[in-house]
């Protein structure tokens, strides 16, 4: 399985068999703020946590995806897909609305992408998004959980391999922090140097990878 970092929150996860999915595709310029360059790549799933454009911009994906944006059960191409409603803030969707939690089992991995989550999560939580292999998750604040409450989170969930996504970069106008606060003071961290993996194992402890944007 193959893991590509584009930037902010959006993924393209391939199979061995070359099945696709691309998670929460961004629009170039959304709200004046983000400004990576453009996905166009292909894919066969396409997965939206929410309608926000930095999330949201199926168009800039090519071919003709299954877009899942909704909680429950899916299956596409062989791979299933959960889809789980949590929320976009503090306050039950109050203030930015809901959230999924999308987790998927690729490969034998279970993938879980926790979108633009603004909360921490519960024992009960875990208990639906179990097991998880590897976790995608947001760590910048501000519209997100901060690098504090992304760490309750990984103690909640036990990931084995951590892959942090929406945080600050030099394509990045949004107040939210850099990786680096989240990632220091922290074991285990590796900084690859590259916006691509390919994971054939998982490691034996809890690694933090960090991948650079490929859309800088």
């Amino acid at each position: 399985m193959k893991i590509k970092f584009y930037g902010h929150a959006s993924f393209l996860i391939e199979d061995s068999k070359g099945t696709k999915i691309i998670t929460d595709p961004y629009e170039p310029g959304s709200y004046g703020s983000l400004n990576y360059k453009p996905i166009d790549e292909p894919a066969d799933i396409v997965t939206i946590s929410h309608d926000h454009a930095d999330h949201n911009h199926v168009a800039s994906v090519r071919g003709s995806p299954t877009v899942i944006k909704t909680p429950g059960t899916h299956e596409v191409k062989g791979i299933r897909i959960k889809g789980i409603k949590v929320y976009h803030d503090k306050s039950f969707g109050r203030e930015r609305g809901e959230n999924i939690i999308f987790t998927m089992e690729v490969d034998g991995f279970h993938i879980a992408h926790l979108g633009d989550l603004g909360h921490t999560l519960t024992a009960a939580d875990a208990q639906q998004l179990s097991p998880i292999d590897i976790l995608l998750i947001p760590v910048g604040g501000f519209y997100t959980i901060d690098s504090r409450e992304a760490h309750e989170v990984l103690k909640v969930l036990n990931p084995k391999l951590v892959i942090p996504m929406h945080f600050k970069t030099p394509a990045v106008d949004f107040p939210i922090a850099p990786v680096d606060d989240f990632i220091k003071r922290q074991p285990n961290v590796k900084r690859l140097g590259t916006s691509e993996v390919e994971i054939s194992h998982l490691p034996a402890t809890t690694e933090i990878w960090v991948l650079d944007p490929a859309k800088l």
